[in-house]
């Protein structure tokens, strides 16, 4: 018989050949009866309150079905990173406010039978402005008498985390290194567009068909501004040309659902590129103050961390995303003596949220730069002093917690043996000079700790022995569901070709938490190996039934259930078919994973460089990485993963990023002048994995998703900083390029 254990094996993603092919339905493909199309005017002015809008010559428009603007909307505050019905995240957003907040918020919306004729429509519209203070630097923002952007002060709190004594710890280090970092905001940069399409049909049912990482948490924020119950609200995602986190929080769904509620027809809004890098969401730009104590031999004893996150013009992910990385900072370093204080700031610049990372890639950026200076001063290799710091398999962070079986001194001991496969670089007779970087990050495996992580999926078996799998995940080309299929196959011993997929659907799929914290693996891959190995007892139950046979002397075998007593093997057909017939009943499971700890994903990366002395043109030559992975699910799909976090943290570290003008204009606001790391400038790539099991993972497995990116900003910038022989505390290198 076939073995049907597809567990380890490089599987491509259940939809490449629709997506190659051109025959992937997006929500940018489709087209519903009497569809109208949706525009948005959005600010020019960075800060302002409407002291008047003129919404009649666009109304007179023929083929004008609906406007709106704050004048005929929902008043109703909300948060457009919301999970859960009950949350504790500031509510500072309306569908359309009576006051702008950056360049490129919402003002008003045109619905039409053309989108050509709702453009037009849009430019109709009049609006007189009276202007309010912009602060674009949250650090400006945070001093006393700021005019408060939101509520009475522009600082939304001040979260600390302590572990040992501070004090003590900075008393007894030889050396003590302060320094300040600040990274800046950078767009997802996906390629499809933001796109939805809303339908409030004749029955009072709101349906949106949109592009996200979120559906339930969509359903909540939309029940909330609209009032209409839940279930009459069904949020679909078809399929997602790309997300990291930019599709988690919601953006154009409320003013297509506004719009069709007004027009009663269905509405597609879709944005502009230049919409997209404006009005959606960004990385968080930070400032991060370092105060690390260490005694000669190079053990750290002390490190005191403060972080100023500029959190833009709305709360939206502000507390989830610095909450999130103030514990990451507390996984990898056996350092006795910690503090960690993060500070979100609203800002007059475009709104920040969740982008993969989730905050760890700030936090590790001026850490790791940091350690490479002190590990030079103290006349160590970076190498020697991360060996000599890092956790072990045994170890729990600082506060207690354990970190499940850690293994990244494994990463960089794997990384220096992989580096040893360069090949002599020449620095072409002092054209260039040529450096080496490497650097540490982390991420976790879903959200344990900070609020709950749990994952409901169901499996149904057909009569033909095949099976049907329903998710609420939203595969956003990582293969997440591919992965999450190859366990149920593993699990029940049937093909992969035998699993087909429902997804990301509110009505036809089990609540989710949605697509983020890496927990595609480790929680929602547990729920589905939960769930097959409870419809494998329904299938043993039934054969021994039909085989007249004791249930423990069955066992799943490729493509049936043999029986270990007598040798007969019956197929999965003819248990659900006997099921069907004889017990009256469907073999239908469904299986809720809470996430039952917090283990921490570990990488580390090394690159090399070579910078042009006459230009300070940096080009990365060579580049290797490895990550802490428990067990391989699906190697390809794991290898793209790391390919795609080394190219967005080279974009960081060295060409990406958001630039504002003085009157709070993004200047870098389409692909012209927003410079993508490109697939020409891309290094040599090493990749590896170590395999340690992970206890309560999948088969051993945990995430890879977002730590991915974590380590390669500082990695390249060490090795930049190498080749220069000079310091750099800020991101992108461009910027200091141009300084």
């Amino acid at each position: 018989m076939e073995d049907y254990s597809r567990i380890g094996e490089s599987t491509p993603i259940r939809d490449a050949a629709l997506k190659v092919t051109g025959r992937k339905m997006y929500v940018g493909d489709m087209k519903l009866h009497g569809m109208l199309y949706g525009e948005v005017l959005f600010s020019k002015v960075a800060h302002a309150k409407i002291k008047s809008i003129d919404t009649s010559e666009a109304e007179a428009l023929p083929g004008v079905r609906a406007v709106v603007c704050y004048k005929n909307s929902p008043d109703t505050l909300y948060n457009s990173a919301v999970r859960f019905y009950e949350h504790q995240i500031p509510d500072t957003e309306r569908v359309f406010d009576d006051t702008v907040r950056f360049v490129g918020d919402r003002v008003a919306a045109v619905a039409a039978d053309t989108q050509a004729i709702a453009k037009k429509a849009v430019g109709l519209i009049k609006v007189e402005y009276e202007p309010l203070p912009v602060y674009l630097d949250p650090e400006e923002a945070v001093q006393e008498g700021a005019y408060p952007i939101h509520g009475d002060k522009n600082a939304i709190t001040t979260m600390v985390h302590n572990a040992g004594d501070l004090e003590q710890g900075f008393a007894q280090a030889d050396r003590i290194f302060e320094d300040r970092y600040t990274t800046q905001a950078v767009h997802h940069c996906a390629i499809e567009p933001h796109v939805s399409i809303a339908d409030y049909d004749y029955s009072g049912k709101l349906t949106v068909y949109t592009s996200c990482q979120n559906t339930f948490g969509y359903r909540i924020a939309l029940h909330r501004i609209f009032k209409l119950p839940m279930s009459r609200i069904r949020v679909v995602t078809p399929a997602i040309g790309g997300a990291f986190g930019g599709k988690l929080e919601m953006t154009l769904e409320p003013v297509a659902a506004l719009l069709s509620m007004k027009a009663g027809r269905p509405v597609k809004v879709t944005y502009s590129r230049q919409a997209c890098i404006d009005s959606t969401r960004t990385r968080h730009a930070s400032v991060v103050y370092l105060k690390t104590g260490v005694k000669n031999d190079g053990t750290i004893v002390a490190q005191d961390i403060r972080i100023i996150t500029n959190t833009g013009a709305y709360a939206t992910s502000a507390l989830n995303v610095l909450g999130a990385l103030s514990h990451k900072v507390f996984k990898v370093y056996k350092i006795p003596n910690m503090r960690f204080t993060g500070i979100p700031v609203y800002t007059n610049t475009p709104i920040a949220g969740a982008m993969r990372g989730y905050g760890s890639p700030q936090a590790f950026f001026g850490q790791q730069r940091q350690f490479q200076k002190i590990a030079k001063a103290l006349g160590m290799s970076l190498v020697d002093f991360q060996m000599k710091n890092l956790v072990n398999p045994e170890d729990s962070d600082p506060m207690g917690f354990k970190l499940g079986n850690p293994h990244p001194k494994d990463c960089v001991r794997r990384g220096v043996e992989l580096m040893a496969n360069w090949k002599p670089l020449s620095d072409e007779d002092g054209k260039y000079s040529i450096g080496v970087g490497m650097a540490v990050g982390a991420h976790g495996c879903g959200c344990f700790g900070a609020h709950r992580d749990q994952a409901c999926v169901m499996l149904k078996m057909n009569e033909d022995g095949t099976c049907t799998y329903f998710t609420g995940t939203h595969d956003m080309g990582n293969g997440s569901v591919t992965a999450q299929t190859q366990v149920v196959s593993n699990t029940l011993q049937i093909p992969l070709e035998s699993i087909t997929t429902m997804e990301a659907d509110t009505d036809a799929c089990p609540w989710q938490l949605g697509d983020y914290s890496s927990h595609g693996i480790f929680v929602v891959a547990s729920a589905a190996k939960k769930c097959a190995e409870s419809v494998g007892r329904e299938l043993v139950k039934e054969a021994a039934l039909l085989l007249e046979e004791k249930e423990e002397d069955l066992e799943l075998v490729p493509g049936g259930i043999h029986s270990k007593a007598t040798d007969k093997t019956v197929s999965l057909s003819d248990v659900v078919v006997y099921a069907q017939d004889k017990s009256k009943r469907e073999i239908i499971c469904s299986e809720t994973y809470p996430m039952p700890n917090g283990p921490t994903a570990y990488g580390a990366h090394f690159a090399r460089v070579k910078v042009e002395k006459a230009t300070g043109k940096v080009t990365v030559t060579d580049y290797v990485a490895v990550h802490d992975v428990g067990k391989v699910i699906n190697r390809m799909g794991i290898e793209g993963q790391l390919h795609g976090g080394i190219q967005m943290g080279l974009g960081y570290a060295l060409c990406e990023g958001l630039k504002y003008d003085e009157n709070g204009r993004n200047v870098y606001n389409n692909f012209r002048k927003y410079k993508m790391f490109t697939a020409d400038q891309m290094p040599s790539i090493q990749v590896d994995f170590i395999e340690a099991h992970e206890p309560n993972g999948p088969y051993g497995a945990k995430s890879i998703g977002e730590a991915a990116v974590v380590p390669s900003n500082p990695a390249v910038l060490n090795a930049v900083c190498d080749a220069l022989g000079k310091e750099i505390y800020s991101s992108p290198y461009r910027d200091w390029e141009e300084n």
